[in-house]
């Protein structure tokens, strides 16, 4: 019978003067500067944009924990439909992404409270883990091995009373600003990683802490780069320089997440490209009346690309019946469809844009494991 384990005692990291190789530091200024560009290049569609490239990076980072689900199931999830968990979970993994990068960006700071906020946003709907949500572990946790002993585990984070301490030192190397951003965010990262502050969902957490580490430092300000995509790709060479982290060479990640980062970067450039040009695209097809629901639903499906009927109809400014023929038009057309296959509570999809987030996705890991 196992009467005791050892637990990991992370070093505290909050005055941490870490330089990295010379190349280490080239490549991850590369990456920075594509991000920079693709960043810019969604401005002015912010809104259709953050939330498309959030998205693409929650839906990734679902799949690093095995979480998967497909498009339309991921859609009829963002219309209220909780029949698939998995779906619903990746629904939950980009709210907390959201309101984690708007947080920080908002106060130029990260907290534990914004930490624990979106860790309550993640796991919320989850009935196995709803009374843990938001709250930091007060029991002891391992990573792989059984799900009953550590006999076997891979790594076992610090014991729980440990935790807030390592978690404040985290926080106050987050909110530094004379380490390079990208140090920054890779040791962030696997410092939360190693802590495993959280029951579950440590992994999207910490994730979704990178992007705002890149908001918080001024890298971003309109999107984010779905880096998770590209770790996705690179699954176990991501948790195999977790763990040289974890003795002492933080190089590994920070070259993966650079690397990661800049494809993503580039790849998501094109998809920028593409999106931008749907609703003209959609228009001269068209060609609606000015004051018509056809001219202000196309709008309305870019920046919101999964609607139910109210909503449309609220969007629209028409009465039920215009609405609906707008609708009979734009799916005649093929720019948006019916997901639901049912009569009443029906929701329909941008699918050429629901198409781009599965198209983006594949571009990103194709890049990185060629």
């Amino acid at each position: 019978m196992l009467t005791s384990v050892d637990a990991a005692v992370p070093s505290k990291i909050s005055s941490l003067d870490y330089v990295p190789p010379i190349a280490t530091i080239v490549v991850s200024e590369s990456a920075l500067l594509a991000v920079a560009q693709a960043d810019t290049d969604a401005e002015g569609h912010s809104a259709a944009m953050s939330r498309f490239m959030m998205r693409t990076e929650s839906v990734a980072s679902s799949k690093i924990e095995r979480i998967t689900a497909t498009a339309v199931d991921y859609a009829k999830a963002l219309a209220g439909n909780r029949s698939n968990i998995s779906a619903t979970s990746m629904v939950a993994a980009s709210t907390a992404l959201h309101d984690l990068v708007s947080e920080v960006a908002t106060r130029g700071r990260f907290s534990l409270d914004s930490l624990l906020a979106a860790h309550r946003a993640l796991m919320k709907g989850d009935r196995d883990e709803a009374d843990y949500a938001g709250r930091l572990r007060d029991m002891q946790n391992w990573i792989g091995g059984s799900d009953y002993s550590p006999r076997d585990a891979l790594y076992v984070p610090p014991a729980p009373e440990r935790v807030p301490s390592l978690m404040e030192d985290l926080v106050e190397y987050l909110n530094r600003d004379d380490v390079p951003v990208m140090v920054q965010a890779a040791i962030g990262h696997a410092q939360f990683e190693s802590i495993h502050a959280f029951t579950d969902g440590n992994g999207r957490i910490g994730r979704a802490l990178v992007s705002a580490v890149l908001r918080r430092r001024g890298v971003t300000r309109n999107a984010v780069v779905p880096l998770a995509s590209g770790l996705l790709a690179k699954r176990d060479d991501y948790f195999a320089a977790l763990g040289t982290y974890r003795q002492g060479d933080p190089a590994p990640l920070i070259d993966l997440f650079s690397r990661s980062a800049r494809v993503a970067a580039v790849c998501s450039r094109e998809s920028i490209a593409r999106i931008k040009t749907l609703p003209d695209e959609w228009a001269a097809e068209l060609r609606p009346r000015a004051d018509s629901a056809v001219a202000a639903l196309i709008p309305a499906f870019y920046d919101h690309p999964v609607m139910a009927a109210a909503e449309i109809e609220k969007r629209s400014g028409a009465s039920e019946q215009q609405t609906y023929r707008a609708i009979a038009q734009l799916a005649d057309t093929g720019f948006i469809q019916e997901i639901t296959g049912r009569k009443r509570d029906r929701v329909w999809v941008a699918a050429e844009l629901l198409a781009e987030l599965d198209d983006l996705d594949r571009r990103i890991q194709v890049e990185m494991v060629g």
